[in-house]
């Protein structure tokens, strides 16, 4: 049922229970899982004009570091495992990468880096995740 199981991450510590739900899933289906790192251009073009490559810089040494813990958890956990990058805003790119690389199955934490942006709903990438994603989104309640 699932043979492509989409994990975005942010690098937040919140994505730890996300990825045990993503690997529980791999196993049962022998499902590959798709790490992606989206490098949010909002928070570095918001920089000052001086600092801006190194926000941008900085994001991308966070998201190599976040795909890489994920890379060697999953594979520790016996699962397939790809990593991407993409730049852009979040939601666009996670729904633009479940549709090119034809996932079965999205799964993500209510919320991330942001923490809960209002209380009783999900995080803003989320919310725009499972509204704009054409396939099922599997979103995991991250305790506070």
């Amino acid at each position: 049922m699932y043979d492509d199981i989409l994990l975005p991450t942010d690098g937040s510590k919140g994505t730890a229970e996300t990825v045990e739900h993503a690997i529980t899933i791999a196993r049962d289906n022998d499902a590959t899982v798709h790490v992606l790192y989206v490098l949010d251009r909002r928070r570095y073009r918001a920089a000052d004009e001086e600092t801006t490559e190194e926000v941008r810089k900085s994001l991308e040494v966070e998201g190599e570091r976040a795909l890489e813990d994920l890379e060697v958890s999953l594979e520790d956990a016996g699962v397939a495992v790809e990593t991407a990058t993409r730049d852009g805003i979040p939601h666009r790119e996670i729904a633009n990468y479940a549709e090119e690389a034809e996932v079965d199955l999205v799964t993500i934490g209510t919320h991330g880096r942001t923490g809960r942006d209002r209380v009783e709903k999900l995080g803003s990438v989320t919310d725009r995740v499972v509204k704009s994603v054409d396939r099922p989104v599997l979103v995991v309640n991250i305790g506070d």
